[in-house]
């Protein structure tokens, strides 16, 4: 590991304690960097990630959970505990989402805040208070966005608009914060099924409508990541579709 150049760096990920956040923390530990999972209500998953990977590297891993919908004041904790506890900040991936159907005529303001606060408004402030500290390690942030942020999902209007408007804050913010941090975005296609009931025609109707004829594993995030935060020194501002080329035929 020693020709690793991201050991003993530092990431702060959103929503890491499951599913894609946490494939994602798996691929980076691996490469030797040092981590700062955010979970809010997953607190049992995100403690047995935690001792995971404190097998292979002790006292790598810290957890700090919150609500991102607290606002700004939330955003700046997580940026604090991280560079508190390990003195500087590399990477922030943006990660936590909510996602649950709001069709026209049925949602509500609540679902608009909750939705969008998570989605779209605490990527924005998280990479404000984390700024500073990417300038001085000329770090990079890495968005989750979505293919539904292009091309939006019926019955699902409110998490289109937010994931559109995160494809949006990836590219305003790389012209902001360039040169010395360079903003990136990943865009899922099917991955993971939504937690949600989903029958299993649905399932295969999606597919068979997929260019690859298949669905994706959160790995195939987590090393899209890993090349964005790693290998992709000249490459900013962009969204790279993970989807097996589901979003080229919708």
């Amino acid at each position: 590991m020693a020709d690793n150049p991201l050991e003993g760096k530092v990431a702060l990920i959103t929503g890491g304690a499951h599913r894609i956040g946490a494939a994602v923390a798996r691929m980076l530990h691996a490469q030797g960097m040092k981590l700062v999972i955010h979970y809010h209500t997953s607190e049992k998953a995100a403690h047995a990630l935690q001792e995971e990977l404190h097998q292979n590297r002790p006292e790598s891993v810290m957890l700090v959970r919150g609500d991102l919908n607290s606002g700004e004041r939330q955003a700046r904790n997580l940026v604090f505990e991280t560079v508190e506890s390990f003195d500087r900040l590399d990477v922030l991936i943006n990660n936590a989402s909510r996602f649950y159907p709001t069709p026209v005529g049925e949602a509500t303001e609540s679902q608009w805040d909750d939705i969008v606060g998570t989605n779209l408004k605490a990527p924005y402030f998280l990479a404000q208070a984390a700024a500073p500290h990417l300038r001085k390690t000329g770090g990079c942030i890495v968005n989750i966005a979505d293919i539904y942020g292009d091309r939006p999902l019926i019955g699902y209007l409110i998490y289109s608009v937010a994931k559109a408007g995160v494809i949006m804050l990836t590219k305003a913010l790389a012209r902001e914060l360039g040169p010395e941090i360079r903003v990136n975005a990943i865009a899922p296609g099917v991955i993971l099924w939504p937690e949600s009931d989903l029958d299993e025609m649905s399932k295969q109707r999606i597919i068979s409508r997929t260019p690859l004829k298949r669905s994706g594993e959160p790995d195939d995030v987590a090393r899209t990541a890993l090349f964005l935060i790693r290998d992709a020194g000249f490459i900013t501002g962009q969204v790279l579709a993970v989807d097996g080329g589901r979003w080229v035929v919708m």
